[in-house]
Protein backbone atom coordinates (compact mmCIF):
# COMPACT_ATOMS: atom_id res chain seq x y z
CA UNK A 1 0.00 0.00 0.00
CA UNK A 2 1.27 3.47 -1.16
CA UNK A 3 -0.16 6.65 0.85
CA UNK A 4 0.99 10.04 0.35
CA UNK A 5 1.10 12.71 3.10
CA UNK A 6 0.50 16.39 2.36
CA UNK A 7 3.12 18.71 4.46
CA UNK A 8 2.05 20.35 7.12
CA UNK A 9 4.95 22.97 7.13
CA UNK A 10 5.68 25.86 4.39
CA UNK A 11 8.90 25.27 3.07
CA UNK A 12 10.61 25.92 -0.72
CA UNK A 13 12.24 22.46 -0.79
CA UNK A 14 10.97 19.89 1.35
CA UNK A 15 12.75 16.95 1.79
CA UNK A 16 10.76 13.42 -0.18
CA UNK A 17 10.79 10.79 2.69
CA UNK A 18 9.59 7.39 2.31
CA UNK A 19 8.17 6.02 5.54
CA UNK A 20 8.48 1.91 5.31
CA UNK A 21 6.90 -0.07 7.14
CA UNK A 22 6.02 -3.90 7.87
CA UNK A 23 4.81 -6.69 10.16
CA UNK A 24 5.26 -10.01 8.80
CA UNK A 25 1.66 -11.43 9.91
CA UNK A 26 -1.77 -9.91 10.69
CA UNK A 27 -3.84 -10.19 14.00
CA UNK A 28 -1.37 -11.50 15.87
CA UNK A 29 -0.08 -9.06 17.85
CA UNK A 30 1.41 -7.32 14.95
CA UNK A 31 0.43 -3.77 14.23
CA UNK A 32 1.63 -1.63 11.58
CA UNK A 33 -0.42 0.79 12.65
CA UNK A 34 2.23 1.19 15.56
CA UNK A 35 4.83 1.92 13.41
CA UNK A 36 3.21 4.08 10.73
CA UNK A 37 2.43 6.31 13.73
CA UNK A 38 6.23 6.73 14.88
CA UNK A 39 7.15 7.94 11.14
CA UNK A 40 4.49 9.84 10.73
CA UNK A 41 5.37 11.97 13.84
CA UNK A 42 9.24 11.91 12.61
CA UNK A 43 8.34 13.64 9.40
CA UNK A 44 5.94 15.90 11.08
CA UNK A 45 8.52 17.57 13.29
CA UNK A 46 11.28 17.25 10.55
CA UNK A 47 8.99 19.01 7.79
CA UNK A 48 9.11 16.13 5.49
CA UNK A 49 6.98 15.87 2.85
CA UNK A 50 5.96 11.93 3.24
CA UNK A 51 4.91 9.06 1.63
CA UNK A 52 4.18 5.86 2.95
CA UNK A 53 4.70 2.13 1.69
CA UNK A 54 3.19 -0.48 3.88
CA UNK A 55 3.47 -4.05 3.39
CA UNK A 56 1.46 -6.58 6.20
CA UNK A 57 1.90 -10.08 6.27
CA UNK A 58 4.70 -10.39 4.34
CA UNK A 59 7.96 -12.43 5.58
CA UNK A 60 10.94 -9.85 5.79
CA UNK A 61 13.08 -13.27 4.48
CA UNK A 62 11.58 -12.37 1.14
CA UNK A 63 13.69 -10.55 -1.07
CA UNK A 64 10.94 -9.39 -3.52
CA UNK A 65 8.25 -7.74 -1.04
CA UNK A 66 5.45 -5.37 -2.92
CA UNK A 67 5.47 -2.26 -0.62
CA UNK A 68 9.38 -2.28 -0.91
CA UNK A 69 9.86 -2.81 -4.49
CA UNK A 70 7.28 0.09 -4.88
CA UNK A 71 9.76 1.94 -2.82
CA UNK A 72 12.89 1.52 -4.13
CA UNK A 73 11.31 2.26 -8.18
CA UNK A 74 9.98 5.30 -6.47
CA UNK A 75 13.91 5.69 -5.27
CA UNK A 76 15.46 5.06 -8.82
CA UNK A 77 13.38 7.16 -10.31
CA UNK A 78 14.63 10.17 -8.25
CA UNK A 79 11.20 11.02 -6.19
CA UNK A 80 12.92 10.05 -2.64
CA UNK A 81 15.11 12.22 -0.91
CA UNK A 82 15.07 9.99 2.35
CA UNK A 83 13.75 6.72 3.67
CA UNK A 84 12.63 6.12 7.26
CA UNK A 85 12.03 3.00 9.11
CA UNK A 86 10.85 1.82 12.50
CA UNK A 87 13.89 -0.34 13.08
CA UNK A 88 16.05 -1.62 10.34
CA UNK A 89 15.12 -5.17 10.83
CA UNK A 90 11.79 -4.07 9.12
CA UNK A 91 13.85 -3.98 5.52
CA UNK A 92 14.77 -7.31 6.11
CA UNK A 93 15.43 -10.34 8.27
CA UNK A 94 18.37 -11.08 5.85
CA UNK A 95 21.42 -8.71 7.31
CA UNK A 96 23.18 -9.42 3.05
CA UNK A 97 19.88 -8.23 1.69
CA UNK A 98 19.62 -4.85 4.25
CA UNK A 99 22.59 -4.20 3.60
CA UNK A 100 22.09 -4.38 -0.26
CA UNK A 101 19.62 -2.28 0.34
CA UNK A 102 21.29 -0.07 2.53
CA UNK A 103 23.54 0.28 -0.17
CA UNK A 104 21.59 0.79 -3.22
CA UNK A 105 19.87 3.74 -1.69
CA UNK A 106 23.77 5.20 -0.41
CA UNK A 107 24.60 5.28 -4.07
CA UNK A 108 21.40 6.99 -5.60
CA UNK A 109 22.51 10.00 -2.77
CA UNK A 110 19.37 9.05 -0.59
CA UNK A 111 19.63 9.43 3.31
CA UNK A 112 18.23 6.41 5.68
CA UNK A 113 17.13 7.10 9.03
CA UNK A 114 15.81 4.23 11.36
CA UNK A 115 13.97 5.32 14.37
CA UNK A 116 14.63 2.58 17.10
CA UNK A 117 18.57 1.73 16.00
CA UNK A 118 20.17 4.57 17.74
CA UNK A 119 22.98 6.51 15.07
CA UNK A 120 21.75 5.29 12.26
CA UNK A 121 20.58 8.49 10.89
CA UNK A 122 22.33 9.65 7.55
CA UNK A 123 20.92 13.09 7.54
CA UNK A 124 23.41 13.59 10.38
CA UNK A 125 26.95 14.26 10.32
CA UNK A 126 27.67 11.18 12.68
CA UNK A 127 24.79 8.88 11.20
CA UNK A 128 26.83 9.76 7.80
CA UNK A 129 29.50 7.93 8.91
CA UNK A 130 28.21 5.77 11.07
CA UNK A 131 26.23 4.43 7.79
CA UNK A 132 29.64 4.56 5.84
CA UNK A 133 30.94 1.92 8.59
CA UNK A 134 28.21 -0.31 7.54
CA UNK A 135 28.74 -0.03 4.19
CA UNK A 136 32.77 -0.53 4.62
CA UNK A 137 32.18 -3.12 6.71
CA UNK A 138 29.62 -4.98 4.02
CA UNK A 139 32.55 -4.44 1.77
CA UNK A 140 35.61 -5.96 3.42
CA UNK A 141 33.11 -9.09 3.83
CA UNK A 142 32.55 -9.27 0.40
CA UNK A 143 36.34 -9.19 -0.20
CA UNK A 144 36.53 -11.72 2.39
CA UNK A 145 34.56 -14.16 1.00
CA UNK A 146 35.60 -13.72 -2.56
CA UNK A 147 39.31 -14.06 -1.08
CA UNK A 148 38.44 -17.29 0.60
CA UNK A 149 36.12 -18.66 -2.95
CA UNK A 150 38.77 -17.87 -4.98
CA UNK A 151 41.80 -19.73 -2.56
CA UNK A 152 39.03 -22.41 -2.50
CA UNK A 153 39.17 -22.81 -6.31
CA UNK A 154 42.75 -23.08 -6.62
CA UNK A 155 42.73 -25.82 -3.91
CA UNK A 156 40.68 -27.77 -5.49
CA UNK A 157 42.55 -27.34 -8.91
CA UNK A 158 45.29 -28.30 -7.73
CA UNK A 159 44.54 -31.39 -6.96
CA UNK A 160 42.98 -31.54 -10.10
CA UNK A 161 39.18 -30.99 -8.91
CA UNK A 162 36.72 -29.57 -11.77
CA UNK A 163 35.57 -26.25 -10.80
CA UNK A 164 32.75 -24.71 -12.44
CA UNK A 165 30.12 -26.01 -14.58
CA UNK A 166 29.26 -30.01 -13.48
CA UNK A 167 30.08 -31.82 -16.38
CA UNK A 168 27.93 -33.25 -18.80
CA UNK A 169 28.75 -37.32 -18.88
CA UNK A 170 28.87 -38.08 -22.72
CA UNK A 171 28.47 -41.41 -24.47
CA UNK A 172 30.61 -40.88 -27.32
CA UNK A 173 30.52 -43.74 -29.00
CA UNK A 174 28.20 -42.58 -31.46
CA UNK A 175 30.01 -39.72 -32.49
CA UNK A 176 33.26 -42.25 -32.98
CA UNK A 177 30.96 -44.23 -34.70
CA UNK A 178 30.23 -41.17 -37.26
CA UNK A 179 33.21 -40.09 -37.09
CA UNK A 180 34.87 -43.29 -38.54
CA UNK A 181 32.00 -43.77 -40.84
CA UNK A 182 33.65 -40.33 -42.58
CA UNK A 183 31.63 -37.28 -41.20
CA UNK A 184 33.11 -34.28 -40.41
CA UNK A 185 32.94 -33.03 -36.30
CA UNK A 186 30.80 -30.43 -37.68
CA UNK A 187 28.11 -32.87 -38.81
CA UNK A 188 29.31 -34.93 -36.11
CA UNK A 189 28.62 -32.25 -33.23
CA UNK A 190 25.19 -31.03 -34.68
CA UNK A 191 23.63 -34.67 -35.43
CA UNK A 192 24.23 -35.12 -31.58
CA UNK A 193 23.15 -32.12 -30.53
CA UNK A 194 26.63 -31.53 -28.39
CA UNK A 195 28.51 -28.01 -28.93
CA UNK A 196 31.52 -28.87 -31.24
CA UNK A 197 34.25 -26.96 -28.74
CA UNK A 198 33.15 -29.79 -26.12
CA UNK A 199 32.99 -32.63 -28.71
CA UNK A 200 35.79 -32.03 -29.92
CA UNK A 201 37.77 -31.90 -25.97
CA UNK A 202 36.28 -35.11 -25.23
CA UNK A 203 37.03 -36.85 -27.82
CA UNK A 204 40.34 -36.07 -27.01
CA UNK A 205 40.39 -36.12 -23.60
CA UNK A 206 39.30 -39.97 -24.77
CA UNK A 207 42.05 -39.97 -27.15
CA UNK A 208 39.64 -40.37 -29.97
CA UNK A 209 40.78 -37.52 -31.90
CA UNK A 210 41.83 -36.15 -34.44
CA UNK A 211 40.66 -39.39 -36.49
CA UNK A 212 41.77 -38.97 -39.74
CA UNK A 213 41.38 -36.49 -42.99
CA UNK A 214 37.98 -35.53 -42.15
CA UNK A 215 37.73 -34.86 -38.98
CA UNK A 216 41.04 -32.71 -38.82
CA UNK A 217 39.63 -31.05 -42.15
CA UNK A 218 36.53 -30.24 -40.29
CA UNK A 219 38.17 -28.95 -37.13
CA UNK A 220 40.09 -26.43 -39.27
CA UNK A 221 36.97 -25.22 -40.98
Amino acid sequence: MRVEIAPTMNSPRLLRAALYARVSTVNHGQDVGLQIDELRQVAQQRGWAAVEYVGAGVSGTLAERPGLSRMLADAHAGKLDVVAVWRLDRLGRSLQHVLATLEQLNSQGIAFVSLRDVGLDSTTPAGRLFTAMIAAFAAFERDLIQERVIAGVRRAQAAGKHCGRPRRDLDLRPAVALLKEGRGLKDVARILAIPRATLRRRLQEAGHWPVGDPGSADEAA
